[in-house]
């Protein structure tokens, strides 16, 4: 059997109405373009039924009115970089603070976003307490209270959850492809099917989300991950888990290639499985490229236009996000930094919040996708 599918169908899964009007744009007309209201990317985005953000943090929002005025204009959707993690939220095992993510969610409400949280379960970003009290007899429990308690502080204020983050790991040797993690260790492989079970518990309209890294390429090691992903996902649906959604962080590196059929098949074989596809940290690294900015630039806003006309052809890809919203705060200058010490241009705008090459490809990119696709088999 095949159904006509389109981005809108699987959008209908979430609470988001897409609005707005389209104006065209051309390069040859980028220097006298302005970036924001109906030029800007939360514009041209929801115009085609898209989710367009980036990750943020609380004090930002705050303290700096350059930063939020951006993020205000550019962002339909956003997620916290780190004040929805454990250690964030947890200063104590019998203790939470909501204080940063709360007023996320407060910033989101005021400016008519929608805000995804980030993340649930995850083998890093754990409190300094956990461990020394977590064990066999109890991990089980701490993490369904974190989930139920977290989790229901926000039900029915947010578009998303990354429940599980970053649980495979192919080097660690199971046949499973699981990560070797704290939570595997304590709990059990089923500890994934615990968290879901868990978030669906404590909020009932939230999409929830499956998310990780390094599955982008076509390289050996990344197609085995993404089948090892893929067979994660199709093992909680044949169980009845409640999973909405995967989410591609897409961390890409320029000149170490672009995305292609493979990550193009995977996501086809997530919508088979009635699931959304989520770009969730997008950002290109130039550590690896020479030249001169303008150079770097152009290769850095090539692979932004090819991956999102890769993915955006698919129509269970409802959102895209990038780490960041400006090259002044990305993690690259301090993970991945540049032998010669040029900061890195990774992000929609540049450290003086002027809008880089990367703007107008992933402007272009929303603007040349149609919301109809070709069927997909059920």
């Amino acid at each position: 059997m095949h159904i006509r599918s389109t981005r809108r169908n699987f959008l209908q899964q979430s609470t988001f109405a897409a609005t707005g009007c389209l104006l065209p744009w051309s390069s040859a007309a980028a220097s006298a373009d302005t970036v924001d209201g109906p030029r800007s990317l939360r514009t041209h985005a929801q115009t085609h039924g898209l989710l367009s953000g980036c990750a943020v943090v609380a004090e930002r929002l705050a303290d700096e009115p350059t930063y939020a005025d951006t993020v205000a204009q550019q962002a339909n959707l956003l997620v916290a970089e780190n004040a929805m993690k454990w250690r964030a939220l947890r200063p104590a095992a019998d203790k939470y603070n909501f204080t940063q993510a709360d007023a996320i969610l407060a910033f989101a409400d005021a400016h008519g976003q929608r805000l995804r949280g980030h993340n649930l379960c995850w083998h890093e970003a754990l409190p300094e307490w956990f461990q020394s009290t977590a064990t066999r007899e109890n991990a089980r429990r701490l993490l369904t209270d974190h989930i139920q308690h977290v989790a229901g502080h926000f039900a029915g204020k947010l578009h998303s959850w990354d429940v599980v983050n970053e649980a495979i790991d192919v080097k660690d040797g199971r046949p499973d492809g699981l990560r070797k993690s704290p939570w595997l260790e304590l709990v059990g492989p089923d500890y994934i099917e615990i968290a879901f079970r868990a978030a669906r518990m404590a909020d009932s309209t939230a999409l929830l989300t499956y998310n990780d890294y390094g599955i982008e390429l076509d390289t050996p090691e990344q197609e085995q991950k993404r089948a090892r992903v893929l067979e994660l996902v199709q093992r909680l649906k044949l169980k009845g888990v409640p999973i909405h959604a995967v989410g591609v962080q897409s961390h890409l590196t320029a000149g170490d290639g672009v995305p292609g059929a493979g990550l193009r098949d995977f996501i086809r074989e997530v919508g088979a499985l009635g699931l959304q596809v989520f770009i969730t940290e997008l950002d290109v690294s130039d550590h690896n490229l020479a030249g001169s900015t303008v150079e770097r630039d152009t290769a850095v806003a090539k692979l932004y236009g090819d991956y999102l006309g890769l993915v955006l052809k698919e129509p269970n890809v409802t959102a895209i996000l990038t780490w960041g919203i400006t090259d002044k705060y990305t993690w690259l200058n301090h993970e991945h930094a540049r032998r010669d010490g040029q900061p890195q241009r990774c992000l929609p705008f540049d450290a003086e919040y002027k809008p880089t090459p990367v703007f107008f490809a992933m402007r272009s990119a929303y603007d040349s996708h149609s919301q109809t696709q070709p069927s997909l088999g059920s």
